[in-house]
């Protein structure tokens, strides 16, 4: 089972899994608890009274799971078998890590897998590769139907209205249609981490770039390894701007300044036992990926997040 969501695969862009749903308090939950029990769950009949709720819901939750990583395709059997990875039984399995999402951690750690991974390729595209502080609906659109269009994917202006949208309300707050009053219960979790926010006028948002303080170190250094798992296959030492400003990186992903990056490197030295060592020489700020191996990063990575559970 993996632990790493896969880099974002081109190729493998899902687009409209999500049926035009945010996931929600208790969904992942439940797919990883059902899985356990029957991993074809989802695609039998009684899925809808397994997991009570509508077919296009069920559809939904699939989703998601695969998107945050804490389920994957079995590699035996058929496709339609589903298994938890070794997140999902961290956090909702057989460790009961965060079973209800209790952690703002967690949050940030399921913000980070839906990021990185395969199946939610505009999240990528919008914490890595847009460089606009404040934004309209419109702008961004615009500019993943570009991004899109020059990596070759085929789709259709309706599908990437579609998909901002739901990117969009994974962050922000939903309005009840028709009123102002607003319904929690329609809301994504991630709603809590506040990386996105509306203007007053509702028709511009704004990233929050700068220190998150309910940002664990421990979530950082799993990012961080995952980030640094394709770096080290070429070279051992990084410089602390690419971990802030790359695509791909932790400081694009959790929109952090410099000062914040830097001040989690210097925590992780110790937390590492100093695999991971912050060096500065003629100026220049750089880690050094001292006993760092590749075939190692999935239990580095595992390990912090066991110390953090625990």
């Amino acid at each position: 089972m993996t632990i790493f969501p896969v880099a974002a695969d081109h190729k493998r862009s899902v687009f409209g899994g999500h049926e035009k749903f945010v996931f929600r308090q208790g969904w992942l939950k439940k797919g990883v608890d059902l899985v356990a029990q029957d991993p074809a769950i989802f695609t039998r009949d009684d899925a809808l009274v397994s997991l009570g709720v509508g077919k296009n819901m069920v559809r939904s939750i699939r989703h998601w799971c695969l998107a945050t990583g804490i389920l994957e395709i079995a590699p035996a059997g058929p496709r339609t078998a589903l298994q938890p990875t070794h997140l999902g039984n961290l956090l909702f399995g057989n460790e009961q890590g965060d079973p209800y999402l209790e952690d703002i951690g967690t949050l940030w750690l399921l913000h980070w897998q839906l990021v990185s991974g395969p199946y939610s390729f505009v999240w990528w595209l919008v914490f890595n590769m847009f460089l606009d502080r404040e934004f309209s609906r419109q702008r961004l659109t615009e500019f993943v139907s570009r991004q899109l269009a020059l990596e070759g994917v085929r789709t259709t202006p309706q599908m990437v209205d579609r998909e901002v949208d739901v990117c969009l309300r994974t962050y922000v707050t939903v309005k009840t249609r028709g009123t102002g009053l607003f319904d929690d219960s329609l809301d994504c979790p991630l709603v809590d981490l506040g990386l996105i926010r509306p203007t007053r006028e509702d028709r511009l948002f704004t990233f929050t770039i700068g220190p998150k303080p309910l940002l664990p170190v421990h979530i950082f250094g799993y990012a961080l390894i995952y980030f640094l798992s394709d770096i080290a296959r070429h070279r051992r030492t990084v410089a602390v701007d690419e971990c802030i400003y790359h695509p791909g990186s932790p400081g694009q992903a959790f929109k952090l300044d410099e000062n914040s990056v830097v001040a989690y490197l210097e925590d992780l030295e110790e937390l590492t036992s100093g695999s991971i060592r912050l060096q500065e020489t003629a100026g220049l700020r750089q880690l050094y990926l001292h006993s760092f191996h590749l075939s190692d990063a999935p239990q580095h990575a595992l390990a912090l997040l066991r110390s953090y559970y625990e």
